[in-house]
């Protein structure tokens, strides 16, 4: 494996993107994979028109809010970041993406990809009600991620 140097420079990196003072109050729980980074950020800032949204991006996404004991842990940190930006940021809207071929599932959780996708539509709507119980006014919102034979990732809304 070839080792990359780290670029150093004198100067501190200086974005370009102002800082935006206003919150839109909404938060998006999706998985953490690098490869459909960008296209959970076009679909929620140009598919739900929710630009600036509040970020918890975890191996599984919605996953570890479904219940599951091998991911305990992940649940109880992703539940607990979670409820801090329902009462910080003052939340009113949740949106839960999963999407296919997910590795937390097929590698942490041993389901097999024939069973995959009906588990993680199950577990879009217990991540959901988990979600609701932190606020009764929270509205929560569930997607699924698959991409095409073209490389294009298309968003289904699922039922929560």
């Amino acid at each position: 494996m070839e080792r990359r140097e780290t670029p150093t420079t004198s100067e501190a990196f200086r974005s370009t993107v102002p800082y935006a003072q206003e919150r839109i109050h909404a938060a998006a729980v999706y998985c953490s994979d690098g490869r459909l980074g960008e296209a959970f950020d076009d679909f929620l800032d140009h598919g739900l028109r929710l630009p600036r949204y509040d970020r918890v991006a975890v191996p599984g996404g919605a996953a570890c809010l479904a219940g599951h004991f091998s991911a305990f842990r992940e649940g109880e940190a992703a539940m607990d970041q979670l409820r801090f930006l329902v009462d910080a940021h003052e939340l009113a809207r949740v949106v839960l993406i999963a999407h296919q071929k997910c590795a937390f599932y097929t590698h942490r959780l041993r389901v097999h990809e024939i069973d995959l996708r009906n588990r993680q539509l199950e577990d879009l709507a217990r991540a959901a009600s988990r979600a609701r119980r932190l606020c009764p006014s929270l509205a929560v919102e569930g997607y699924f991620a698959a991409v095409t034979d073209r490389d294009t990732v298309v968003f289904e809304r699922i039922d929560v």
